[in-house]
């Protein structure tokens, strides 16, 4: 018996202790917005916050998570920071095809969460693991710039002007 605290909710569950994080949340709980990328902790695309700390999922057994508080991307937005971000990728229109961007988020709101007002260098750091294939890298990190400069939701809202060919 594994207990599990996911955002801010407990959970008791007959799983192996080895079973990863990842299969837990998407096939026990049935949260399917952390995602399956490739399975070494290598992409990011599995990110959530174990105790606020950007974690690899699919290679974090769940007995490494008992007695931690985790975070998905579908409670991030509860957060300060997790809102200001989710907002400023709605504004900017972030994503491109958005596979990796629950990983994405979860990173650039662990980032806001530990430094108000992040540096290049401290945005290449906490970014580093997350891997977006449609390259998406530079509107990630304005993102992350305009939501550090925002000191609420509102501040971000503005609409998109990119246009779809």
């Amino acid at each position: 018996m594994v207990t599990l605290t996911v955002n801010n909710k407990r959970h008791n569950l007959d799983i192996p202790d080895d079973m990863p994080l990842l299969w837990t949340l998407r096939d026990v709980l049935s949260m399917t917005g952390t995602k399956f990328g490739c399975g070494a902790g290598l992409c990011g695309a599995c990110t959530v916050q174990l105790d606020g700390q950007p974690t690899r999922s699919c290679i974090t057994p769940v007995s490494a998570a008992a007695g931690k508080t985790i975070t998905t991307i579908e409670a991030i937005g509860s957060t300060a920071a997790g809102k200001r971000i989710q907002a400023v990728w709605l504004a900017l229109d972030v994503p491109q095809c958005g596979y990796c961007q629950s990983g994405q988020i979860m990173s650039a709101s662990a980032l806001l969460a530990a430094k108000l007002n992040p540096s290049d260098s401290d945005i290449d750091d906490a970014m580093a693991g997350n891997i977006c294939r449609c390259g998406t890298y530079p509107r990630v990190r304005a993102g992350i710039k305009k939501a550090a400069s925002a000191t609420t939701t509102a501040d971000v809202s503005e609409p998109s002007n990119r246009t779809e060919a």
